[in-house]
């Protein structure tokens, strides 16, 4: 497909049904993870499923779309945040996007991109962007207008 042949459809489809089973951010360690994770998680409506000690998953109660936070299985391997890939979570509002976005910074998370509308994706784009202590990029994001 050519950079000006675009699926349009595709790309401002409004059906958010998951194509991931579960999807996995690595950290460094995970008991200082959590302490950003879980309520960061929390403002999305998402919470704690499984807790492996060495990982922790985490689900929105409706179904088998799993966030994993883990540290290496290979304990002499170190965990790199990865330059470019980013995770985006599906928040029900523009103000979760915000309280997303608040949970973060106020549990050691750091500003990559504050709330607001990035018309440049779709005109109803709203999302915000925030590092992990680890420096793995996540991102929250409303698609819905205003009002809704």
């Amino acid at each position: 497909m050519s950079e000006n042949d675009v699926n349009k459809a595709a790309f401002h489809s409004r059906d958010f049904s998951a194509i991931f089973d579960h999807a996995s951010i690595g950290v460094r360690d995970i008991k200082h993870a959590m302490t950003f994770y879980t309520p960061t998680l929390a403002a999305l409506g998402l919470e704690i499923v499984m807790d492996k000690g060495f990982a922790v998953a985490f689900g929105n109660g409706s179904g088998r779309q799993w966030l994993w936070i883990s540290e290496p299985i290979d304990k002499d391997t170190d965990v790199v945040a990865n330059n470019g890939g980013h995770f985006a979570l599906i928040a029900d509002s523009r103000a979760t996007v915000r309280a997303f976005y608040e949970a973060a910074i106020a549990n050691g998370g750091r500003d990559d991109g504050a709330p607001g509308l990035r018309p440049e994706y779709t005109p109803t784009y709203y999302a915000a962007f925030v590092l992990d202590p680890d420096g793995n990029k996540v991102e929250a994001v409303c698609r819905k207008d205003e009002n809704n």
